[in-house]
Parts: structure tokens; C-alpha cells; sequence
């Protein structure tokens, strides 16, 4: 399969312009290369949103106001 016939096959599948396929750079690959990721050592594209909030979570104690008054 060429690059052109890819880009055909994708473009047909997904109703993209042909040209529009070939500008993103679909390429065939390998199911035998387990590196294929051209940028495997970038963090990965996900969140852990519970890490996070233990990073990020901060303590609020509300203020001694007239709303806030100590039990006699």
C-alpha cells in the first residue's frame, strides 16, 4: 500500500478531504514494532485526576466573623 492509497482509504472512511489526510500524516504501522510512538519518553496524554487533587487541595477553615461564634 502506498501513501497515496492510505491516505485514499482514510479520506474515504472518514469523508476528510484527501488533501486534509495527507496534511495529518497517517502512516502504516508496524504491529510488530512495540516502539512505534515517536515520542515515547513525553509524559503520557492522560490525567490522573485523583493525583492531582491530592497535589492541589488545599485546607480552608472558614474566617471568625459575626456568622462564626465559639459554643459558650
Amino acid at each position: 500500500m502506498t501513501q497515496e492509497d492510505l491516505d485514499s482509504a482514510v479520506a474515504c472512511a472518514t469523508g476528510e478531504d484527501v488533501c486534509e489526510i495527507s496534511r495529518r500524516g497517517f502512516s502504516i504501522a508496524d504491529p510488530l514494532e512495540v516502539d512505534f510512538d515517536p515520542e515515547p519518553y513525553y509524559p503520557p496524554q492522560i490525567m490522573d485526576w485523583d493525583a492531582h487533587e491530592l497535589e492541589t487541595n488545599v485546607a480552608v477553615f472558614p474566617r471568625r466573623g459575626s456568622h462564626w461564634r465559639r459554643a459558650a
